[in-house]
């Protein structure tokens, strides 16, 4: 059984990768975004959301 708890990028990551799979690409770049900001390397946050390209869909108030 596959746990709905995120507590690391890689969560948010495997998530947006079974999104983008199954054709919901808005919602895996959300995620996406959320693993890049969750990422401590600027290399791995770089690649992360190259691997999801668009612009950012996050509103930071």
């Amino acid at each position: 059984m596959t746990s709905n708890t995120f507590t690391h990028a890689t969560d948010y990551l495997d998530a947006a990768r079974e999104l983008a799979d199954s054709g919901r690409p808005t919602l895996a770049r959300l995620l996406a975004e959320e693993a890049s900001a969750r990422t401590s390397n600027p290399a791995d946050a770089a690649r992360i959301l190259a691997e999801f390209p668009g612009g950012s869909l996050r509103s930071e108030d």
